[in-house]
């Protein structure tokens, strides 16, 4: 049926048949990566089961399953995840639009950026953690410290990374734009900003995984509550089943945050590809 559609849409014999191989391909591929997954959990399962590794230390597949099971009824599993989603969106979303504004600012004033420049690169090599101890002096002990911890180490990288966009957008067009009397502003919302959207996108990739690392950071300095908290807890109380659930946990959301980004990044392509 399908075949049919495309045939009266004008899709020659060959460029169906391409299709139809790159979707086997697509197949294959997704297949392959369930199949690695099940094997490598198959094997963690068997090794513990035999004994050839020690299930106290690693846990294994059952035993994560028994206590995600047990975290779920006892509701713990979505509190302390609900806490750590919470931390890293708006760590993600305040650190995007922060970040965006500011090498926005920075590419409108060329002196602040050559200022300011050799200073983003230190910042950015700073080890964050080491400013933990200020950051719970600056913002407490509570949900505020963590989220500023994700700020800061999302915001300066996509600084960096959206201002470099913005420096390469084709000059041939910006000399264009300012032989035709364009202000600043038209080639930043005409030209600049558009061209630069799947910068942007990038950022936003890149940020889901330092948001979470921000996050769980941040968890480890000071919590009460969320998938950081626990991984700390189980480990000081040698409970390896509950700290390697809450890593899985945490890779599952991870996971999931950024597929999110992936559909937004498809539907925006989409939408530019319909225009042009």
């Amino acid at each position: 049926m399908n075949d049919v559609k495309k045939k009266e849409q004008g899709f020659s014999k060959a460029h169906i048949e391409f299709l139809a191989k790159k979707r086997r391909e697509k197949i294959a591929i997704y297949c392959c990566r369930v199949g690695v997954l099940v094997v490598v959990l198959a094997l963690w399962e068997l090794l513990a089961f035999c004994g050839a590794i020690d299930a106290f230390i690693t846990s294994s597949p059952s035993r994560i399953a028994a206590k995600l099971a047990q975290l779920a009824a006892d509701g713990e599993l979505f509190k302390h995840a609900a806490v750590t989603l919470g931390e890293t969106l708006a760590g993600f979303a305040i650190a995007t639009v922060v970040g965006t504004l500011v090498a926005i600012g920075l590419w409108w004033c060329e002196p602040l950026r050559k200022t300011l420049e050799p200073h983003l690169v230190i910042l950015n090599a700073l080890p964050k953690i080491a400013l933990g101890p200020i950051i719970i002096i600056w913002m407490g002990s509570g949900a505020g410290a963590i989220v500023f911890m994700a700020v800061l180490i999302c915001v300066i990288i996509t600084v960096i990374g959206v201002l470099s966009g913005f420096m390469q957008t084709d000059k041939g067009k910006l000399t264009l734009m300012d032989t035709l009397g364009a202000t600043k502003r038209q080639k930043l919302t005409m030209l600049v900003l558009p061209a630069n959207i799947p910068t942007i996108v990038s950022a936003l990739k890149i940020n889901v995984g330092l948001s979470w690392v921000g996050s769980i950071m941040g968890e480890y300095l000071v919590s009460r509550a969320g998938l950081g908290y626990l991984i700390i807890y189980g480990g000081q109380v040698f409970d390896l089943d509950l700290v390697m659930t809450s890593t899985i946990v945490l890779c599952v959301l991870a996971a999931a945050m950024y597929g999110a980004v992936a559909l937004f990044e498809k539907a925006v392509a989409k939408k530019f590809d319909a225009e042009s």
